[in-house]
């Protein structure tokens, strides 16, 4: 009984690694930024296909769009884009874009003084999914 036990933690932080949420919190260029705000949410459907997340480090804010392994890893490729949105207005000049990149991190905004929200977009399918974070000011 005791190795039964033992196996299933195992076998279920399998499943909850293998579930497709985000790990790599690392802006380029910057190793001390923070998560603000609540995780958003690409959907495709009621499908949650990319996690969104809005970071603040180096003085800047960042956007994260991470696509998850069940929509990264179907036939024909994907693309994908993280971009900030300062003030009500999304902030074009912070976009990245990434083919077949599952983790993708826009260009830093100097906008700690402002409003504003992560916003992220998936792509491949004929069709763009996006989704973004609450609203931080």
């Amino acid at each position: 009984m005791r190795k039964v036990m033992f196996i299933l933690p195992a076998v279920a932080l399998s499943v909850l690694a293998s579930a497709g949420v985000a790990q790599a919190e690392q802006a380029p260029g910057c190793s001390s930024t923070v998560q603000i705000g609540s995780t958003g949410h690409v959907k495709k459907g009621s499908t949650i296909i990319a996690s969104v997340k809005q970071f603040k480090g180096c003085g800047k804010n960042w956007a994260y769009t991470y696509v998850w392994d069940s929509y990264a890893n179907q036939p024909g490729g994907f693309s994908s884009s993280a971009a900030m949105v300062v003030n009500g207005d999304r902030d074009f000049d912070s976009n990245v874009n990434g083919r077949n990149k599952q983790h993708v991190w826009s260009k830093g905004t100097n906008s700690l003084s402002d409003c504003t929200r992560a916003y992220g977009e998936v792509w491949g399918d004929g069709n763009v999914y996006w989704g973004q974070t609450d609203k931080r000011c």
